[in-house]
């Protein structure tokens, strides 16, 4: 699969430029929805100017106009330049010295856009600790009045593919567990409605004459 290319300066371009959904654009970008949302309302990619994708050949403005006829269409890519990269290396992730003072700004953007990922996976995915996600969960990080959700990707910490993996496990786990909610509220619910057994009669006593 092949990416536009700068990803995220094309979707603001086609957030300010059509009425495509955000779905399109995230699946078009590589980008999560949730992300396509935060650029829109000014959240996520900030500062970030627009690329357009029709003046550098990567759109045909007839292929935007047929994706917004249809909402559940898919962009076509017509010169496919940024492939994804490939995941190479396992276990504790190195953070460059440069991209540790961003790191408070990228835990609190997973803390708040995704609280659905858990400590473990902030951890691995920033190359942080549990003390300082903790720290910044619970406002007592030292530089807490400076810190500011901020876009792991943007900030470099991460690639686009590492983020996605890691939301698509949360989002599996999430989904798991609502289903084993729901099976044990129903098993409950029918433990309740069920008719009480009849209680045993008593033995009849011996009949005074």
């Amino acid at each position: 699969m092949a990416l536009p290319l700068m990803p995220k300066a094309t979707a603001v371009w086609l957030i300010d430029n059509t009425k495509l959904t955000f779905d399109q654009i995230a699946r078009f970008c590589g980008l999560h929805v949730l992300e396509v949302k935060g650029i829109a309302d000014g959240e996520v990619a900030i500062g970030i100017v627009g690329l357009d994708p029709v003046a550098n050949g990567q759109l045909g403005p007839n292929e935007i106009e047929r994706c917004e006829k249809d909402p559940s269409g898919d962009l076509k890519l017509l010169a496919p330049t940024v492939p994804l990269q490939r995941h190479k290396t396992k276990g504790a992730k190195y953070t460059p010295v440069s991209k540790r003072q961003d790191r408070p700004d990228a835990i609190a953007w997973l803390l708040k856009y995704h609280p659905e990922v858990q400590t473990a996976q902030i951890q691995k995915l920033l190359g942080t600790t549990k003390a300082t996600i903790d720290r910044v969960k619970n406002h007592t990080h030292p530089n807490h009045a400076n810190i500011k959700p901020r876009d792991p990707v943007y900030l470099g910490i991460c690639s686009q593919m590492e983020l996605d993996r890691v939301l698509l496990l949360a989002a599996k786990r999430k989904q798991n567990k609502e289903k084993r909610d729901a099976r044990e509220a129903r098993a409950v619910s029918r433990a309740e409605t069920a008719p009480a057994e009849a209680p045993a009669a008593e033995p009849a006593g011996d009949s005074e004459n």
